[in-house]
């Protein structure tokens, strides 16, 4: 059977290079309302380095955003792995080109079914029995089988194919905790039971990735720097999966090859505040360089079980680096409850850097997970879910609770000035909203139905929210020069009709195209103004409500309980688990005073943090003092 092998590997210039970042940032730009990096201080600014970021949860933007703030802070290029079969869609692989990304080609990306159903011997996890199979002609060693989703779509290789029905695999499915043989065996005695004689497969190409290594390793060997996503490909879990070993044989390769070589390996924690959503927030977070051991590298070179255990150890100390730059909640209902405890610790008042927000999510997460069983904890996780019920039901956020003013007629006038800064704003963002509303609506309906398709064909994915991003930035640039061309031929034909001068002909459909995406950026940033100020009439409107005082009064006395609760606990554990806590503690919150000194912009944002900091002082109502 021919070998696979990779897509050819070429390298832009920096023009092209540098052409591509600046497309990108001003696409960015507009997806996200902000992008915050952390440590980039980290970044090595000259030698060979290989970036590794996790999660990937946002598929074709995170190398996106990891080149754009490596390529802000130290001019450096990052040349990112990028699956071949991406590397074959149209637009993906042209700007993936640009931007020296170099293909690897996957055999997952080259699975076929096998024929026939296979099961597994009864006193050897290693061999693979089958009926109706035909092993001679569609395996040979070296090849994969992979079984389906069921038991999830393990993959073994092949290491001796013994006749037509027999074939011997390298390790057992699921590696060798046994744990995916003791899966399969019970599927496969559920199919038994239901008449069927095993299970069905596919069968995965040997891949020769000999010239995609080499050419990292000329790539690092040159000073430049590789990006890299070591968990495979995209998902939407809250937990990192397995790395890959891809990596640690890059840096050990290279190494290898080339003894003067000192590759440093960067890890990078991707953070995203709802990462589909349009206007969203995300943080870059930097590690600290890490060097490769040299001991490692000797191992390396001698091969057999030597290599494959400092591999394995490289592999540790990245996922160890990554560790300390990720959030790695064990699932969603753990995730939420710490954003929920991250909120009430902020002291009303104070606005925290997105920095500030990822490491206080990290550390309650890690306090959290240390000393969940502790009886104080489980009591305020208790009360945490209960006081989001509360708000559920009155339909509120939890930074909304503090603007339930007590004065009906202050807050009556203060609804009013609101909304009639809501009627302004709105106004002024109608006619771009409607001129790209086919966009909006293309953009979600599509993203969604290739989300669904993400779902289907992976093994991995939640939900499939890691390629919405991506996909509403793909349609958004495919549909806007066809609608705004359109447009200018609509304006132009119009132009024809009422026998305008042959200037404002030819002018016409060339101001429609340029005046387009002006109307476009501007409806964008009033429409985002208008929705702060909508978001802050919610509870303004149910302070006005009769007979919703007593509730609103409820919702206070027990955010400010919690967040004193939450206080005490902290300071009892917190002592526990970090080493000169109050000396390196990001803030000593107090829920009912915001803090009355300080440096300016300690606590705020230099860029936009949601209804005051978008429209600045406009929902400051006079009435206020």
């Amino acid at each position: 059977m021919k070998k696979a092998t990779n897509a050819s590997i070429s390298t832009s210039s920096d023009l092209v290079y540098d052409a591509a970042l600046v497309f990108w940032r001003t696409v960015t730009n507009i997806f996200f309302r902000e992008v915050r990096p952390r440590g980039a201080f980290n970044i090595p600014r000259d030698g060979p380095v290989i970036f590794v970021a996790a999660p990937h949860h946002n598929q074709f933007l995170d190398p996106l955003l990891l080149a754009l703030e490596v390529n802000r802070e130290t001019r450096r290029k990052v040349q990112f792995l990028i699956a071949a079969k991406s590397m074959k869609r149209k637009a993906v692989g042209f700007f993936a080109s640009m931007m020296s990304s170099i293909p690897v080609a996957r055999a997952a990306d080259d699975a076929s079914p096998g024929t026939g159903l296979i099961y597994l011997a009864e006193n050897d996890p290693c061999l693979v029995l089958g009926h109706g199979t035909r092993f001679f002609s569609e395996f040979t060693p070296r090849m994969q089988i992979m079984l389906p989703k069921s038991v999830g779509a393990s993959v073994a290789e092949v290491l001796e194919v013994l006749s037509d029905t027999e074939l011997r695999i390298k390790k057992e499915f699921g590696g060798d905790s046994g744990k995916g043989t003791v899966r399969i065996r019970e599927k496969l005695q559920e199919l038994q039971n239901e008449g069927k004689q095993g299970l069905e497969f596919k069968k995965l190409p040997h891949i020769d990735q000999h010239e995609m290594y080499q050419y990292v390793y000329e790539c690092l060997k040159a000073g430049g720097c590789i990006g890299i996503f070591p968990e495979g490909g995209s998902h939407d879990r809250t937990d990192l999966l397995p790395l890959k070993a891809g990596v640690s044989l890059m840096a050990l390769g290279a190494m290898a090859n080339h003894p003067e070589l000192k590759v440093k390996i960067v890890p990078v924690g991707l953070s995203y505040f709802h990462a589909s959503r349009f206007r969203s927030r995300a943080v870059v977070e930097f590690g600290s360089a890490m060097d490769v051991p040299q001991q490692l590298v000797e191992m390396f070179k001698e091969g057999g079980n030597n290599k494959r255990t400092a591999v394995a150890k490289l592999l540790d100390l990245v996922y160890d680096g990554l560790k300390t730059v990720t959030l790695r909640a064990p699932d969603y209902d753990t995730l939420m409850l710490i954003q929920a405890a991250r909120r009430l610790y902020r002291t009303p008042g104070q606005h925290l850097t997105l920095g500030q927000v990822v490491e206080l999510n990290k550390r309650f997460l890690e306090g959290y997970l240390h000393f969940k069983d502790e009886p104080k904890v489980i009591k305020l996780r208790q009360d945490v879910l209960k006081y989001n019920r509360l708000l559920r039901d009155l339909g509120l956020r939890d930074h909304q609770v503090p603007l339930a003013k007590k004065s009906y007629w202050k807050t009556l006038g203060l609804f009013f000035y609101r909304f009639l800064l809501l009627v302004i704003w709105s106004s002024l963002a109608l006619p771009g909203v409607i001129l790209n509303g086919p966009i909006f609506i293309a953009a979600s309906l599509i993203s969604r139905k290739k989300a669904k398709e993400a779902l289907a064909a992976s093994v991995v994915k939640v939900a499939g929210k890691d390629v919405l991003a991506t996909w509403k930035i793909l349609i958004s640039l495919g549909a806007a020069p066809v609608l705004y061309g359109f447009y200018a031929f609509l304006a132009t034909v119009l132009a024809f009709k009422v026998g305008a001068s042959l200037t404002w002909k030819i002018l016409t459909p060339i101001a429609v195209m340029v005046a387009l995406p002006f109307i476009g950026y501007a409806a964008l940033k009033f429409g985002e103004a208008g929705m702060d100020v909508l978001k802050s009439l919610r509870p303004l409107f149910v302070a006005l409500v009769p007979g919703q005082q007593r509730y609103l009064k409820r919702l206070k006395e027990m955010r400010l309980r919690l967040s004193n609760e939450l206080v005490d606990v902290i300071n009892e554990f917190g002592p526990k688990i970090y080493e000169n806590f109050n000396e390196f503690r990001i803030l000593v919150p107090s829920a009912s005073v915001p803090p009355s000194s300080g440096q300016p912009g300690l606590w705020r944002r230099k860029t936009s943090t949601g209804a005051v900091d978008a429209q600045g002082n406009l929902l400051s109502h006079p009435m206020y003092s």
